[in-house]
């Protein structure tokens, strides 16, 4: 199966990609954008085993079977570098040390890749690093930048990159990608689709994890169960909850995975005590996931108000008779209910209570406190 084989909706991305991965001198620097869930990072990685793919013919490279392609979309390849971070920017320091290693040739394959997720997280300083890097690239280094628009990366950048557009895949397709790659049923597919109105990263989730669609279904009920303000604080306190396991969750398998991943990588003894070093190298992971656990509460809280979103957005429908597919559609005997009692003016209010406690929890407010005040706005 092909690299380009779980990005679906993007038939018009994939045969733009494939056809500079073929290319003998392809462009040194790529801007891929999309919304959130459109799959930028996916399509990065895909491109980037692309390019290092060990086909000998150009028309076949991204054949997804070499031992490149595999490594590469495993993030285990040499020459394939990620550049990530978890806090709110990137260090300056980070990104010298990247356009240090982008200097040194591929140690195998044709090309060194570097990826840079959430480019939009550069400072103007930062930034300006990495701009003398694309404005005279090394011969054989390869820049993919992701960010949500174009507009969220600084001109001079924008300007030397190539640009790659990723939209919404369809219901259908983020279905088809769940039944087929991570054996779900159609049915469960379908809805898993459906209510992450196709952001691919969290319909697996929901299809994969039967805890986080019942996390989900307690907060989209939320407003059907507020009768006073006793109410909306309670509820507002069972939110953060909510966001405090669904974040916990999301890393105890990542954390997992990372633990087990460097254990290995240091040749850890199975059993008996860690050696002094090992146990440093330990210690170092344990604190770089203690600081990602911080953004990925914020993240699950975000995710708290979207899907609260989504229960307004289907009574305002209803309430306008737009005929517009539901995202809760297995909601809609309670959701008609609940717009008979409410008009089109008080269920905008809503969303804009809504809207407002997202741009609250992104400064320092304390999360209990944003959230009671816009529960008690939902009243």
């Amino acid at each position: 199966m092909s690299v380009w084989a779980d990005l679906p909706g993007q038939a018009a991305v994939v045969e733009q990609l494939s056809r500079a991965a073929a290319a003998e001198h392809p462009h040194h620097a790529w801007l891929f954008t999309g919304p959130p869930g459109s799959g930028r990072s996916n399509a990065a990685r895909s491109f980037a085993a692309a390019l290092v793919c060990e086909q000998p013919r150009a028309k076949d490279r991204g054949c997804g079977e070499c031992h490149s392609c595999r490594t590469a979309l495993a993030g285990s390849h040499a020459d394939v570098s990620v550049m990530a971070t978890e806090n709110v920017t990137f260090r300056i320091e980070d990104v010298r040390e990247w356009v240090t290693k982008a200097q040194d040739k591929p140690s195998s394959g044709r090309w060194r890749v570097i990826i840079i997720e959430d480019a939009d997280r550069m400072t103007e300083r930062t930034t300006n690093v990495l701009l003398k890097a694309i404005e005279e690239p090394p011969p054989r280094t390869v820049w993919l930048l992701c960010a949500p628009s174009p507009a969220d990366v600084l001109v001079t950048i924008r300007s030397r990159c190539r640009p790659v557009g990723l939209r919404i895949p369809s219901i259908g397709d983020v279905a088809e990608l769940l039944v087929r790659r991570d054996g779900a049923t159609p049915e469960l597919a379908e809805f898993a689709a459906r209510v992450s109105q196709s952001h691919i990263g969290v319909a697996r989730r929901l299809a994969r994890n039967e805890d986080a669609r019942a996390r989900r279904d307690t907060i989209v009920r939320l407003p059907l169960r507020l009768r006073g303000v006793s109410d909306a604080v309670m509820a507002a306190g069972e939110l953060v909850e909510l966001s405090n396991a669904e974040a916990a969750a999301a890393a105890e398998e990542r954390n997992a995975a990372e633990r087990e991943s460097l254990l290995h990588t240091l040749g850890a003894p199975e059993t008996g005590t860690l050696p002094p070093a090992i146990r440093s190298q330990l210690r170092a992971l344990e604190e770089e996931q203690k600081r990602r656990a911080k953004r990925s509460l914020s993240d699950s809280l975000d995710r708290v108000m979207i899907d609260l979103t989504t229960f307004f957005r289907d009574v305002l429908t209803l309430q306008m008779g737009t005929r517009t597919e539901l995202v809760n559609e297995y909601l809609r005997p309670e959701l008609a209910a609940f717009a008979e009692q409410s008009s089109p003016e008080q269920t905008l209010g809503r969303l804009d209570a809504i809207a407002q406690a997202r741009k609250r929890l992104q400064t320092n407010v304390a999360p209990v406190l944003a959230m009671e005040a816009m529960v008690v706005s939902l009243l």
